[in-house]
């Protein structure tokens, strides 16, 4: 059972270059510690998900074209984070707006041959 991922949680992909927060809108209805919860359905590219810096994925066109270009050395891409479906595995039994709720231990795939992963949940536990 993992920390609830909420707006800011720092995601992660193997293929990119850079860390990028999770943008949660407050919509969801359901808020933690740290601000709204995210669930299964934000995956949005651009919106939920901001681009991590640049691709090094040979499977996104643009770093094909790029690589292509330079005779065979991998040349990094734009990142266009393009999801393959819903955050999964997700929490059910925390059930937002748009549906279950985002945890540390979900994923994302993505169309280019990476892992969107939470690196850092966003949900702080805070001791009194």
């Amino acid at each position: 059972m993992g920390m609830g991922g909420c707006c800011n949680a720092l995601l992660q992909c193997p293929m990119g270059a850079a860390p990028t927060p999770l943008i949660v809108l407050p919509s969801c209805m359901v808020m933690n510690t740290s601000g709204p919860m995210g669930s299964m359905s934000d995956c949005v590219p651009f919106l939920n998900i901001i681009p991590f810096g640049v691709c090094m994925s040979i499977a996104n066109p643009a770093t094909a074209a790029l690589t292509a270009a330079a005779l065979g050395i991998l040349t990094p891409g734009p990142c266009i984070p393009t999801p393959a479906g819903v955050w999964t595995p997700m929490k059910p039994t925390v059930m937002t707006k748009s549906g279950p709720a985002v945890n540390s231990d979900s994923m994302l795939i993505c169309a280019y041959g990476g892992v969107i992963k939470i690196a850092f949940p966003g949900q702080v536990t805070i001791l009194i």
